[in-house]
């Protein structure tokens, strides 16, 4: 195993049915990364996040989380392996009939032995950290998407994992609200210590918060272009990653 990775990707090829979506896959993420899964749109990124949670089974190759092959294991001992993982969905994931504390508790009341009162005494702590103090009682509904987000987030964290996964944090808010989450996606990695895994398409967000990366091409379909983001727009000579990277005009190609 490399030394400090969380996970490592060895030969992964993914498909459904008889097409392929990505193939011979390897990469490794560490301790600490921001990790950014790239490409654009129908390369695979949310099949490989649905891959590296256990979700979806290889077609071959293997997925190693800290050493273990979550495929050599049996359902019960890779329920376990994967608590220490958690997730922020696309849309926030809530459950729209629970108040936001509610919605914060189902994880703590299902996996740990913490009494009712210390349960909500958690739950108002996770919407602190995500600047939610105080909305305990309102409805997902009751609030904003970016707020959804947030509170859908601070239900990630519930039981303080390792290893956060971020499923396009960013899509559909607006590019302040954006700013705001990708600040406190920084904020919570630092207080945690956790290793991030963002899969996106956002070059704001790649950029700001990206310490590593893949790039999946759609066409090829496997990664073409590896390592932080900076460095990629910098350095990479693959006319479809930087097209990628350059699209929006605000980053320039290089000389």
């Amino acid at each position: 195993m490399s030394e400090n990775a969380v996970i490592e990707v060895r030969n992964l090829t993914m498909k459904y049915g008889h097409r392929v979506i990505q193939q011979d896959l390897t990469f490794s993420i560490h301790k600490g990364d921001v990790f950014i899964i790239m490409g654009g749109s129908g390369c695979g990124k949310s099949t490989l996040l649905r891959h590296l949670l256990g979700l979806n089974k290889p077609a071959k190759g293997k997925i190693l989380f800290q050493g273990e092959d979550l495929w050599q294991k049996g359902p019960s001992a890779r329920d376990l392996i994967m608590r220490r993982v958690g997730v922020l969905y696309q849309r926030g994931g809530l459950w729209s009939s629970m108040t936001l504390a509610e919605n914060i508790a189902l994880p703590l009341r299902e996996y740990t032995r913490y009494t009712r009162r210390e349960i909500s005494e958690l739950c108002e702590l996770k919407l602190s950290l995500v600047g939610l103090a105080g909305f305990g009682n309102y409805y997902p509904a009751q609030i904003s998407g970016g707020m959804q987000k947030r509170a859908g987030l601070a239900r990630a964290i519930a039981l303080d994992p390792e290893l956060l996964f971020f499923d396009e944090p960013s899509a559909g808010l607006d590019p302040v609200t954006a700013k705001r989450m990708d600040d406190l996606i920084l904020q919570l990695q630092a207080s945690l210590g956790a290793t991030l895994v963002v899969v996106t398409h956002e070059l704001a967000s790649i950029f700001a918060i990206g310490s590593n990366a893949v790039f999946l091409d759609s066409q090829r379909r496997t990664i073409t272009a590896a390592g932080p983001p900076k460095t990629l727009l910098a350095t990479c000579t693959d006319q479809v990653v930087l097209q990628f990277l350059t699209r929006d005009g605000s980053a320039q190609l290089p000389a």
